[in-house]
């Protein structure tokens, strides 16, 4: 029934229909980077002084042993084979009664405004004792990210794709612009959260939109070229954020295009895909008249039309009534556990689970941490972040053919070493050879992004259709913890040990490449369908070059496999 579905897209053919669903999801897809990685110009680390208050001595860094019983007039300094603390977090005042010295804790600073005019850094000032907030802004997106990508599958089949999609994206644009007005840093931590939820809910439900109008000769094409933008967009912000350096204003800036989508929306139209699912098919049937005209092309009698959706609808019905979930919230949660459980069974799904989980954590953190990692190299984080998104281009061009020749395993392992190989590498640079740094760090981002798009591929080839989606489900919440905590390491290293974080990074891209090892190549093998199946024996070569063909279509087209975004 699914075929003959496909056959009316292939009638309808690929035309202004189909191009107003590819482009608009293009466009909208160009406005998240924005907001994802929001943090590296809005909430990037600011030099400080701290503001002396009139009683003030020094700003004092480690006092000699005798320093209590000394008079009150000499400043001290540390001695150069002591550790030095942050001077700009405390200062030095004379007890009154006692005429020692005591140590205060900074509460004012003075913010340098030669780079940034005004930072959500600088606003609340996120420094010293709150310079962990700075990494909490940034990851507040990401812990949202976690529910709305839980909830979104849920949605989209229940409601529709056009209709959570308007939703979301509605909310998105308001509570994008609102935040930049926010008086508040616990408010703007909840916008944050909230833009987080709506991320996958719009990013997610329009590929699976996009997805379903377009015909299945096309599918390949359109899958891998609608996020292209999104690397585009990453370029762009940097000069956005080097023309505004008010945070509010570049908030603002980059959330009103927003508005410009809206209008979009209610060109499109709901998926006749699910629409027929749903059994709505008078809907279904005026949506298909409609991409008819507009591809200038004549679709079967009405009756032929309607036929196909009612199979289609009979066979959705058909698997509801066997399957059919449990209402209470106990069961829900005991049958949540059941199929969580089910993926550490058998020893080749727990393999499976516990390398792709150590994997996606990884290169989840290596993406979002190199990305936002201009403070740990010293570097104009403007032109940082221009070349970061630029090295993701041929990380992209060059990938289909090295994939096809290594296989999915020694590809996936070998962008893992490298990466690791040019991270340890960098610490070793010597300080003047700051563009050698760079170069090392960018390698690693453009093997980093390799390794992204490869094991978005050999996930979805691994588990079996049985449980592929409650295995790539696990992958994506890994993914989603390492974006979490990437700003935290840079948050912790950065100042005292920059090259720390470089170490950390190479360290972890190491232990992702071992991990691969023992897992199996699945380049033209069948896909095992079953546990039995998978636990039965290795997978047996394709030989039929058409069916691998079109596993590959179906592959590319799995919403799925988008985890990096």
């Amino acid at each position: 029934m699914k075929d003959n579905f496909d056959d009316i897209l292939t009638k309808l053919g690929t035309g202004k229909w189909t191009m107003l669903y590819v482009l608009s999801m293009m466009y909208w897809y160009s406005l998240l980077p924005c907001h994802v990685i929001g943090g590296v110009f809005l909430a990037p680390p600011v030099n400080h002084t701290c503001i002396l208050p009139p009683n003030a001595i020094t700003p004092t860094l480690v006092l000699p042993p005798d320093a209590q019983q000394s008079p009150s007039n000499i400043s001290y300094t540390s001695p150069p084979d002591q550790p030095h603390a942050d001077d700009s977090c405390s200062y030095m005042v004379e007890d009154a009664s006692t005429g020692r010295l005591e140590e205060q804790r900074c509460t004012r600073w003075d913010f340098d405004t030669s780079v940034f005019t005004s930072t959500v850094t600088s606003e609340f000032q996120l420094v010293c004792d709150r310079r962990f907030m700075r990494a909490t802004y940034q990851s507040m997106y990401m812990f949202g990210m976690v529910p709305g990508s839980f909830f979104n599958g849920f949605l989209a089949d229940k409601f529709g794709r056009w209709a959570v999609l308007a939703v979301s994206t509605v909310i998105y644009v308001v509570v994008a612009l609102g935040s930049a007005w926010l008086p508040s840093l616990p408010w703007i931590l909840v916008a944050r959260f909230v833009l987080g939820m709506m991320h996958p809910t719009s990013l997610l439900t329009g590929y699976i939109l996009v997805m379903e109008v377009t015909e299945v000769k096309m599918r390949t094409k359109v899958g891998v070229t609608q996020f292209i933008t999104w690397t585009f967009a990453t370029m762009l912000f940097s000069g956005w954020a080097y023309l505004i350096r008010d945070w509010r204003w570049l908030q603002t800036a980059v959330s009103i295009p927003g508005l410009l989508f809206i209008p979009l929306l209610w060109l499109m139209g709901e998926s006749p895909r699910w629409l027929a699912v749903a059994g709505q098919h008078d809907r279904a049937l005026k949506e298909l008249k409609r991409a008819a005209k507009w591809n200038k092309v004549t679709l079967p009698p009405d009756h032929e039309l309607l036929s196909i959706m009612q199979s289609v609808h009979q066979q959705a019905v058909s698997a509801k009534k066997t399957d059919k979930e449990e209402t209470s919230i106990i069961s829900r949660l005991t049958g949540a556990y059941d199929q969580f459980m089910i993926l550490f069974r058998t020893p080749k799904l727990r393999l499976i689970t516990l390398v792709m989980g150590i994997d996606l954590f990884v290169v989840a953190m290596l993406f979002f941490g190199l990305t936002a990692g201009a403070s740990t190299l010293g570097v104009d984080p403007f032109i940082y972040l221009a070349i970061s998104a630029a090295v993701e281009l041929p990380s992209s061009t060059i990938l289909i053919p090295f994939v096809e020749y290594f296989g999915r395993k020694k590809m996936l392992a070998f962008s893992f070493l490298f990466c690791a190989a040019a991270l340890l590498a960098q610490p070793a640079v010597p300080d003047d050879l700051k563009w050698l740094s760079v170069t090392l760090v960018m390698l690693g981002k453009m093997l980093c992004t390799v390794a992204f798009s490869v094991i978005g591929l050999y996930v979805l080839e691994l588990f079996p259709t049985e449980i592929r989606t409650q295995g790539v489900g696990s992958g994506m919440v890994s993914s989603r913890i390492g974006a979490v905590i990437a700003p935290f390491i840079i948050n912790a290293l950065d100042v005292k040990y920059p090259w720390a974080v470089s170490v950390v990074f190479g360290g972890a891209s190491l232990v992702a490449g071992v991990a691969v090892w023992p897992l199996w190549e699945t380049q033209d093998t069948t896909l095992p369908d079953t546990i039995a199946e998978l636990e039965g024996g290795d997978a047996e070569k394709t030989t039929d070059k058409t069916a691998n063909a079109s596993n590959g279509t179906t592959k590319s087209g799995d919403p799925d496999q988008i985890t990096n975004c």
